[in-house]
């Protein structure tokens, strides 16, 4: 039986040599940072980009549980050797930040960049939280993708984001429905809510770099979250950034965040 690994898609010019995994956050796809990862290649053509659907997501299997951080990152490494890229840097954004910070404690990549996420253990939830629930309530089938959408928002999610987590549905035969398996999900979830990561930034392995973006109008960092930041950066391979833009900072403030990684990756 053929081994299944994680789907990708790769930005890349001829010139690339040098490999940047991008980990998404939860209930998105690799294709969400493609414009980005577009982008940033363009100005550094010497560097390609590996824009990975975790398990569960997108376009990748489920894979068997445990359905944890560790199996995600697993999975990153495993992509890694199949493909013969190594993962020279890794960025990730939101759930995927701290599944970034697994991945430079397992492979020690040259950087690794944490956008707007906390390394801190954290009580489940927010929206993230409640969208199990909901897939599980409202499974569908929808006759459209627009029933789907309003399904969303009326148990109170914004519209932009009942749109964008449209992404998630498949069309059957009867309509379409959610490709997410809510218990699964869930697991993952709690998992990256109870995990704790700061010995990962406190005390990084050489030589790697860490890059943490925080969001200016996001609240996902906390006071304490950038004390402990500021208070590891005196070791001179932990940086902290500060870019205006809310919690979607490679929507709301694309520039800058493609130059800030550009200039210093």
């Amino acid at each position: 039986m053929s081994r299944s690994f994680l789907h990708q898609y790769t930005v890349a010019e001829a010139g690339s040599r040098r490999w940047l995994y991008v980990l998404h956050g939860i209930y998105g796809t690799g294709r969400n940072w493609a414009s980005f990862a577009r982008r940033l290649v363009a100005g550094r053509p010497e560097w390609g980009a590996v824009l990975v659907d975790l398990r569960l997501h997108g376009h990748s299997p489920s894979f068997e549980p445990p359905h944890t951080l560790a199996a995600c990152v697993h999975d990153v490494l495993e992509l890694s050797e199949s493909l013969g890229r190594p993962v020279d840097a890794v960025l990730g954004h939101s759930f995927g930040g701290k599944a970034a910070l697994m991945v430079a404690a397992a492979a020690a990549p040259s950087q690794t960049w944490v956008i707007d996420a906390t390394p801190s253990r954290r009580s489940p939830g927010g929206g993230a939280a409640r969208l199990p629930d909901v897939f599980r309530r409202r499974p569908g089938p929808f006759a459209t993708r627009r029933r789907a959408v309003s399904a969303v928002e009326a148990e109170g999610f914004a519209s932009h984001v009942a749109n964008w987590l449209a992404a998630n549905l498949v069309f059957v035969d009867a309509g379409y429905r959610w490709r997410l398996d809510p218990d699964a999900i869930e697991e993952l979830l709690a998992d990256y809510f109870r995990r704790d990561l700061w010995d990962v930034i406190e005390t990084p392995v050489p030589p790697s770099e860490i890059h943490v973006v925080r969001a200016a109008q996001s609240d996902i960092l906390s006071a304490d979250d950038i004390g402990r930041f500021r208070a590891a950066a005196v070791n001179g391979r932990v940086h902290l950034h500060e870019l205006e833009g809310g919690h979607w900072l490679h929507v709301d403030n694309p520039d800058g965040l493609r130059n800030l990684v550009a200039e210093r990756l």
